[in-house]
């Protein structure tokens, strides 16, 4: 493609422009806090989402936690590759299965609630800058957990602490109390086809 000096002064000049406007929104940004993340939506990505997020969190050196709140019984890629990272991650895999799999309410809470006592005591440590609560939003769905417990624990968490909520169905109130929400929206999934959960990819 051939691009004439005409059209080429102009796209210059439009860059400048953006690149000015771009500067000054970024120094106008002052703050600096931990955040409250959830992601959330029909859509798949959520918690591969989170995991990424992670992966840049041990990249800088942090050090950082997992609860799984649903999940807890899948040998999943993403846990064996940051078993790597050793004491960098503690990971907490605290679920029995999804609630069509348990079939007893009376467990599931318990699971639960045994996930969010590990989570506040990953809270308490200092020395962890980013936790994922995964699937805590299918927790909350199923009232598992008092919601409003969940979320004054969460916006109380100490300033410097990012934590990342994952799962279908966030909570208004939850989304409320967020610094970022991502819904995540289903356009098209392998599964309407008849392709199963693979390795690598599901899990």
């Amino acid at each position: 493609m051939t691009i004439d000096a005409e059209e080429a002064a102009r796209h210059k000049a439009k860059m400048e422009r953006r690149k000015a406007v771009q500067d000054a929104e970024v120094a106008g940004k002052t703050i600096e806090k931990g955040l409250l993340i959830v992601n959330t939506g029909p859509g798949k990505g959520k918690s591969t989402a989170a995991f990424g997020l992670i992966l840049r969190a041990l990249g800088h050196g942090w050090r950082v936690g997992v609860v799984q709140f649903i999940k807890g019984a899948w040998a999943t890629g993403e846990r064996k590759a940051l078993d790597a990272f050793g004491n960098q991650i503690a990971w907490h895999s605290m679920g029995e299965g999804f609630t069509w799999e348990t079939q007893d309410k009376a467990r599931d809470i318990a699971a639960a609630r045994r996930a969010f006592e590990k989570a506040k005591e990953l809270m308490a440590d200092e020395t962890i800058r980013l936790i994922v609560l995964d699937e805590l939003n299918i927790a909350l769905r199923y009232d598992y957990l008092p919601l409003d417990e969940v979320v004054a624990t969460l916006a109380a968490r100490r300033p410097d602490l990012h934590i990342v909520v994952t799962g279908r169905n966030a909570k208004p109130e939850l989304i409320a109390a967020a610094d970022l929400v991502t819904e995540m929206t289903l356009v098209k999934h392998h599964f309407a086809a008849g392709v199963k959960a693979q390795a690598g990819i599901e899990f």
